[in-house]
């Protein structure tokens, strides 16, 4: 909050959307004047009532993706059953309840998920609306990802919804959170296989088809890890594919593989199976999109250090900022520090693989 408030933003275009607030969080938050808030349950509703009276509560439901879940207990959100004794309480507490937010987590691959979601949130509004209070805003949440493909499909199925659920001039607004989705594909990741084991290829019991039973398969263990830019990984699944960095035949065999981080973790899996041509230590892998929650503080796990980052662009960019006047040496320096595994294209333009 208090980050967000040096960049010049006002309190009323704060939303503290953490789902477990310290009391000392909450009391801030009254104290700079951040009111609207989210909740899922009664215990933080009572927590809100008693120590931020000003507060402006956004519903949290559940989407399908993480309802009976097996990563339930790490997933939030109340269920619309729930919600009607949620508003209840909020009505005893005098606490104002004024929308709702869902979040659809971006490993969710069904977009139905939507559906179902802007149709909860459109009972909870009627369902609150019973209760007195003026609803007027819908959280509808991230997840998404840093392909445009994606977000348009996302667009495809909610937009309608919205039409009919929360017509334009009902006086709802609608927000949503899409930070993963403007920083993902402004980062590629490369990594360096630093090691390779071969294994049978029955050890690997899921993921893709078998390549043959007489076949190798491969683990590969690579710079960086679970404790380091795949962090994510721990928590949700990878959203990227590895492509592999150097030039091979397309008639090259394809072999069942793993990868792996450098710490010997049996957590540190990154990627449990998947179809590389053989590769050897030194090899680079790219994975793309990988600009959301990746840069976090190194991991003192085995002295893990954040990886060093270049810059990048197209020669066109680079000249059309010179004809706009951007021309500070301070700045334009930067692009020209490259690694060696970057390599221009014959098209005149910096590779975009790394």
């Amino acid at each position: 909050m208090a980050l967000v408030q040096e960049l010049g933003v006002s309190p009323e275009n704060i939303i503290y959307i953490s789902p477990c607030k310290q009391v000392s969080q909450i009391k801030y938050a009254a104290k700079v004047g951040v009111n609207i808030m989210t909740c899922d349950n009664e215990i933080e509703l009572k927590k809100i009532a008693r120590n931020h009276p000003n507060a402006k509560v956004l519903l949290h439901i559940a989407t399908e993706d993480n309802i009976g879940g097996e990563e339930d207990n790490m997933k939030f959100g109340t269920t619309l059953k729930n919600c009607r004794h949620l508003l209840e309480c909020a009505k005893e507490l005098d606490v104002q309840i004024i929308g709702v937010k869902f979040h659809v987590s971006s490993t969710c691959k069904e977009s139905q998920v939507y559906v179902h979601a802007l149709s909860d949130a459109r009972c909870v509004f009627d369902m609150a609306g019973e209760f007195g209070f003026t609803m007027n805003m819908l959280d509808i949440g991230g997840g998404f990802t840093g392909t445009e493909f994606q977000l348009e499909e996302v667009n495809h199925i909610i937009s309608p919804l919205l039409d009919i659920y929360f017509p334009e001039g009902s006086g709802i607004k609608i927000i949503s959170e899409p930070g993963s989705y403007y920083v993902s594909s402004a980062f590629t990741l490369a990594v360096n296989i630093i090691a390779k084991k071969v294994v049978e290829n029955d050890k690997f019991s899921s993921g893709v088809e078998k390549t043959g039973s007489d076949e190798p398969a491969f683990m590969y263990y690579m710079n960086d890890g679970v404790y380091g830019s795949f962090a994510s990984k721990l928590s949700e699944d990878l959203n990227t594919i590895p492509e592999v960095h150097k030039k091979y035949k397309e008639d090259e065999p394809l072999f069942t593989s793993s990868l792996w981080g450098p710490s010997c973790d049996e957590l540190d899996q990154i990627v449990e199976s998947c179809l590389l041509p053989e590769l050897n230590v030194g090899d680079w892998l790219i994975f793309d999109n990988m600009g959301a929650d990746s840069f976090h503080e190194p991991s003192a796990f085995n002295d893990m250090q954040r990886p060093a980052v270049y810059y990048m662009m197209s020669f066109s960019d680079w000249y059309e900022m010179q004809d706009a006047g951007i021309t500070s040496d301070a700045m334009m320096k930067s692009f020209f520090f490259v690694p060696s595994c970057i390599q221009l294209s014959q098209e005149g333009s910096f590779s975009t693989e790394a």
